[in-house]
């Protein structure tokens, strides 16, 4: 059984993850019409709604005037380093903010399928086994992120037991043109375009290069979303769906491809201020179910996504 929205409502359409979704649903579901929504200083004009995770009152405002058949729940407080910093932000955007979304699209909405973007994150301590997790393996929360992820992805799977139509999905990292350079791979990239540039001495400055993770294409994980819900009727409300690529690549060798891609040599220089102990060594995850559901498997060329991102940039460095 196949679904086709009409009205689709996608927050946090303004960001990283956001930007290449809208694409991806506009190809998808042609006559569908996007509403897209963010936060007020970063709608970019009148065809972005406003959307506040921490106004209860306008989130509901919205739902009830735009009255989707599918929404897409990017808006999140989604920096680890930031939670740390302020935990009760991460927790009231990313749990109470939510949590309002879904009771405001049950209340005036009581059709909607929403797809929920959590986290791998949210498997935290227990991917310390080593063997690859699916989605019964326990949360355990490593961060305050991961923590309010995982309270906001508990709490929506017990609002499915009283009517709503929600599918939670967890991609594991995912990278590409246009993420901030707050995270990893983007901030590589950025300093390597920089030396290119002459704006920066020969020097990469980094974090810890020893953590394995499971990196995705950010277009890939918006092909994931886009299948979940072409999908939403034949999966049962609540269902749970790793998006993951089963590889693991170290942080180091990231950096390598990355430098190798680009034809630089440059020394590295790792900044123990940016390590934290609660940081994972790995992060082993397996996304047979969303393959057999939806599906889905990555696609795009490792190397291309990593050209794609020093281009962009490139691009940022010359303006």
């Amino acid at each position: 059984m196949s679904f086709a929205p009409s009205r689709v409502l996608v927050t946090g359409a303004t960001g990283f993850v956001g930007r290449h979704l809208l694409t991806a649903l506009r190809s998808a579901f042609p006559a569908a019409e996007l509403v897209p929504a963010a936060r007020a200083g970063e709608t970019g004009g009148a065809t972005v709604r406003a959307f506040d995770l921490m106004d209860a009152g306008g989130v509901a405002r919205l739902a009830a005037e735009v009255r989707p058949d599918a929404c897409v729940h990017l808006a999140a407080a989604s920096a680890v380093a930031e939670s740390f910093a302020d935990p009760d932000a991460a927790w009231r955007a990313n749990v109470d903010g939510t949590r309002a979304l879904a009771a405001a699209l049950v209340r005036h909405a009581p059709e909607c399928r929403l797809l929920h973007a959590s986290s791998g994150e949210v498997y935290g301590l227990s991917f310390n086994g080593g063997a690859p997790l699916d989605e019964g393996a326990p949360l355990r929360p490593a961060n305050p992120y991961a923590a309010a992820k995982a309270a906001a992805d508990i709490a929506l799977g017990e609002m499915a037991l009283r009517g709503l139509r929600v599918l939670r999905l967890r991609p594991l990292n995912h990278v590409g043109p246009g993420q901030s350079p707050r995270f990893a791979v983007a901030s590589f990239a950025r300093q390597i375009a920089r030396i290119e540039a002459g704006a920066q001495p020969p020097a990469v400055r980094t974090g810890a290069l020893d953590r394995q993770r499971d990196f995705l294409d950010v277009r890939d994980v918006c092909d994931a979303y886009v299948s979940a819900l072409a999908r939403a009727d034949s999966l049962p409300a609540g269902a749970v769906l790793n998006i993951a690529s089963g590889r693991l690549r170290p942080l180091g060798g990231v950096l390598a491809d990355l430098l190798r891609i680009a034809g630089v040599r440059a020394e590295v220089e790792q900044e123990q201020t940016a390590l934290r102990p609660t940081d994972l060594a790995a992060t082993p995850c397996r996304a047979d179910a969303a393959r057999a559901a939806l599906g889905w498997a990555p696609r795009r060329d490792w190397d291309a996504t990593l050209a794609e991102i020093l281009e962009f940039w490139r691009a940022e460095v010359r303006a």
